[in-house]
């Protein structure tokens, strides 16, 4: 049966009623049933509106890639990536930190058992409190990327050089604590950007790195227990997921190492995120993500 639609007015009524996250998974159900390709069909001023805002994903099925606010295809004009390579079974391990907490060392520890490289993306706080755990991350082969000197929300942000301090300052203090000179890799703090963010990084050189698998780990005092982190982490991985966890958790220290083993049961593998940097010339020798 033939259906005509007028793909216009259908997108323009659902965006009326939508938050704009709510909005690009509703079109990419809608249009999938129509046998309609998303990234392709989507207007690219439709597809910015949604890139605003916080990071979100919408989980479809279990060992899917799930439905961003962003497509891949238009974060990658950016230098931008929210996954990896899905035509191998690869993991790339990015943890956030804004303070230390007693979890790093222990996961670290499983870190270096599994010869598992990771990117850690640190504040100023964090470098200025835990120079030798910073060295340690870069002595065992790990990435330390940009979260901003400061941790604002960089989408309220709206001159280059204010943006850019929060950038700069950070790297300055790195090479402070190491002596090296900081890979240009950078996360938003809580996800919080804009397109005109991503403009501003790409400038600067920087790749810009979101997430495509994550869950509640933040809350301090209301840790998930073993059972919940696993009954989200293991079965929603996918082929080239970008995994964000955060170092600060009691509970991610507990089970990394568990965590990483039955991962790599599944078939997996841990690849460096230096492998979807877009330009090689941003990556310091030092920076190879070869395991120590």
């Amino acid at each position: 049966m033939y259906i005509s639609v007028n793909l216009k007015q259908i997108m323009k009524a659902v965006k009326r009623e939508l938050k704009p996250f709510a909005f690009t998974c509703a079109m990419s159900l809608i249009l999938g049933a129509l046998g309609i390709n998303i990234v392709e069909r989507i207007d690219e001023r439709i597809m910015a509106t949604s890139a605003e805002g916080s990071w979100g994903l919408s989980f479809q099925r279990d060992g899917e890639i799930p439905i961003a606010n962003a497509s891949q295809d238009f974060l990658a004009k950016y230098n931008a990536f929210f996954i990896g390579d899905t035509s191998e079974k690869n993991i790339y391990l990015t943890f956030d930190a804004g303070f230390e907490n007693g979890n790093t060392e222990k996961i670290l520890d499983a870190l270096k058992k599994h010869n598992a490289p990771a990117c850690f993306f640190l504040v100023g706080n964090y470098l200025e409190t835990n120079p030798e755990l910073v060295n340690r991350m870069v002595e065992e082969g790990h990435i330390v990327g940009n979260h901003t000197m400061h941790h604002p929300d960089m989408a309220a942000i709206g001159t280059k050089e204010a943006f850019t301090e929060e950038l700069t300052a950070l790297e300055e203090l790195y090479k402070d604590v190491t002596g090296q000179d900081m890979l240009k890799i950078y996360r938003p703090p809580q996800g919080r950007y804009s397109q005109s963010n991503l403009e501003m990084a790409k400038e600067l050189g920087y790749t810009t790195v979101f997430w495509s698998l994550a869950y509640v780990d933040w809350y301090e005092n209301q840790q998930p227990t073993k059972e919940e982190a696993f009954n989200k982490l293991l079965p929603r991985i996918h082929d080239g997921a970008i995994v964000l966890l955060h170092s600060t958790s009691k509970t991610n220290g507990e089970i990394m190492d568990d965590l990483l083993s039955k991962w790599e049961e599944q078939g997996y593998t841990f690849r460096p995120i230096t492998e979807l940097t877009l330009s090689s010339r941003n990556s310091p020798t030092s920076a190879s993500g070869e395991m120590n």
